[in-house]
């Protein structure tokens, strides 16, 4: 809601307060004198309860409106979601397609394996710049959190428990693992 609607509805509700203060303060002069005019109070007291009751409804239907706008922002965020990361993405694709369209038309492939190159170093500085990371564990210590191991193999180079070599690179996108790492760990040698 906008600041001209709430200081609107402010008001509003200053008002009626003000006037069931008025209402109060009738009944307390009325109720002092001997002659109470009865009909008067029940006029004034179904007019505030009609006042009050409008406003209620009023303020459901605002909450209603504001609760299916906020709904509808929200499944659009969701269905959206991905719109920045196509952005990047799609420029890269779209070197791809000429890269290929070179390919065909020159038998030059010193140019095209720097055309793939580049293209590669691109895409890998847009995953970068969305947070994903590689995950490269080659001679470090196995992490199941990051990796999965394929096989085991017996090694006195280094301890056991080691990442000997990286099959198949994983991915961290922030800091959550979207694909581990397969790798080849080694054992004790016997």
């Amino acid at each position: 809601m906008s600041k001209k609607n709430n200081q609107n509805e402010e008001l509003e509700m200053e008002n009626e307060l003000n006037k069931t203060e008025e209402i109060e303060e009738t009944e307390k002069t009325e109720t002092s004198e001997e002659n109470v005019d009865y009909k008067k109070q029940i006029e004034l007291l179904e007019e505030d309860r009609t006042r009050m009751s409008d406003l209620l409804k009023r303020k459901a239907a605002e909450f209603e409106n504001y609760k299916r706008r906020t709904e509808n922002d929200l499944s659009l965020m969701f269905k959206y979601a991905g719109e920045d990361l196509l952005k990047k993405i799609l420029p890269i694709y779209d070197d791809l397609g000429r890269s290929l369209q070179h390919a065909e038309e020159t038998e030059d492939y010193k140019s095209l394996i720097d055309g793939i190159k580049l293209i590669y170093s691109n895409f890998t500085k847009q995953l970068e710049e969305v947070g994903i990371q590689k995950i490269d564990p080659k001679g470090e210590q196995f992490d199941f959190n990051f990796h999965e191991a394929l096989l085991q193999q017996p090694s006195t180079e280094v301890p056991a428990e080691t990442v000997l070599q990286v099959v198949e690179i994983g991915y961290l996108y922030k800091d959550k693992v979207i694909k581990h790492a397969k790798v080849i760990v080694s054992t004790e040698a016997n």
